[in-house]
């Protein structure tokens, strides 16, 4: 799956969500390389749910929302 990110400097987030509604191979196209890893890799393996909860309400900086919030955001609307 694929979701257009709005208001990040990543452009797009790819990933996978299983038959137990785990995600997973979440990648970032474009956005802070590190921290988008980072954001990838403790997602790996968790239930949809747990995601959207950690993540939905993430800000950065100044801005309304994050790359990590954008993921939850994708996430939510597959759901």
């Amino acid at each position: 799956m694929e979701y257009k990110t709005k208001g990040v400097c990543s452009m797009a987030i790819q990933y996978d969500i299983d038959d137990e509604q785990k995600v997973h191979n979440v990648k970032f196209i474009g956005g802070c390389s590190g921290n988008t890893q980072g954001v990838a890799a403790l997602c790996k393996g968790m239930k949809v749910e747990d995601v959207i909860a950690r993540l939905k309400d993430i800000k950065c900086g100044v801005k309304p929302t994050s790359c990590p919030a954008q993921l939850a955001k994708g996430l939510q609307e597959n759901l």
